[in-house]
């Protein structure tokens, strides 16, 4: 009995043992260790007081908050739907009071409910909650991590059997636009779980779909098969586990909270969030990052190999394959 069967299984058994052991604390690594980290907080009121309570917070959690004072509740309010804060703790004759945004992080709001009930906050706001039919935030994340699982399959399947760069470009055009019309109007119309006008969170799909679709193409089209498994490895993998769609970026372990929001499926969670709650503030960044896949995937799609390459054994036996005889017209 042939001994090379059983090594090549237990290769295969330790290759994936190996990978398990990786993606593990990939995945439950950063959420296992979800605290504020630099966590954009406003505190509105008297500047005395309001330094006071900074310099409180500041020690008992150094390096938790990013805190910025503001004159009063409006202008705390102002910085929440503006996303330049997650939340705000007011200073009042009556207390302090809190005021959030769920809609921004479900995690966090509740994190800063928590912290202001330790505060003595006397009632908590929230300023731009999630959607009545999503109060919890859940169906946001599951809802998203489907559009990042057929991004990358369309383009590996775009890359395999599209073997033509104008047919491929016009496959990648063509799956981000209905992809984005169709995801809208399920979350929105079907399902009921996201706000915003249509046309608009319509767009953010789409550019999401083109951002990781293309990519994924363009990784192919430039790597061959290498390519098509580091698309799947950068973007779906390493991307879901950094991309803090169910909690918030400043809750990850740091770098890996930024890093995570330069990759696709965090920049599209970040995009999205911010066109459907909060007509598209603090989106920039979000944008710039999936319009530089998108474009950088359609340049590889443009200038790298049109489709896969021969396996050995095929372009051997294409090598050897003898030409058909011509036929030789008769001599007159």
């Amino acid at each position: 009995m042939s001994r090379r069967p059983l090594t090549l299984g237990l290769v295969i058994a330790v290759a994936v043992v190996a990978l398990q052991a990786l993606l593990v604390p990939l995945f439950a690594g950063p959420a296992a260790h979800l605290a504020p980290r630099d966590l954009p907080l406003a505190i509105a009121g008297p500047v005395p007081a309001a330094q006071q309570l900074a310099a409180q917070l500041n020690a008992k959690e150094s390096g938790a908050f990013d805190i910025q004072l503001v004159a009063d509740a409006t202008a705390a309010d102002a910085k929440i739907k503006t996303r330049e804060v997650y939340g705000a703790i007011v200073l009042g004759p009556t207390g302090p009071a809190l005021h959030v945004a769920s809609a921004a992080s479900p995690t966090v709001a509740a994190l800063l409910t928590q912290a202001g009930t330790q505060l003595g906050a006397t009632s908590v706001t929230d300023v731009v909650p999630t959607d009545p039919d999503d109060p919890r935030g859940a169906a946001f994340g599951s809802g998203f991590l489907p559009l990042a699982i057929t991004g990358l399959a369309a383009g590996v399947l775009i890359f395999l059997f599209v073997p033509r760069r104008a047919a491929r470009l016009t496959a990648l055009a063509s799956f981000a636009v209905l992809a984005g019309l169709v995801g809208a109007a399920v979350q929105q119309y079907w399902l009921g779980v996201l706000p915003g006008d249509y046309l608009a969170v319509a767009a953010v799909m789409g550019l999401f779909a083109l951002a990781v679709s293309s990519a994924v193409a363009g990784l192919g089209a430039l790597l061959d098969r290498a390519g098509l498994a580091l698309g799947a490895v950068l973007i779906f993998l390493v991307g879901n586990a950094l991309s803090g769609v169910a909690s918030a970026a400043e809750l990850l372990p740091q770098p890996w909270g930024a890093v995570g929001q330069w990759l696709p499926v965090g920049a599209g969670a970040t995009l999205l969030r911010s066109v459907a709650y909060f007509g598209g503030n603090g989106a920039a960044a979000a944008v710039t990052a999936l319009a530089a896949y998108a474009i950088g995937g359609l340049l590889l799609v443009i200038v790298g190999r049109r489709g896969l390459t021969q396996r050995p054994a095929v372009a051997a036996l294409s090598a050897t394959e003898p030409e058909p005889e011509r036929a030789v017209a008769p001599v007159s």
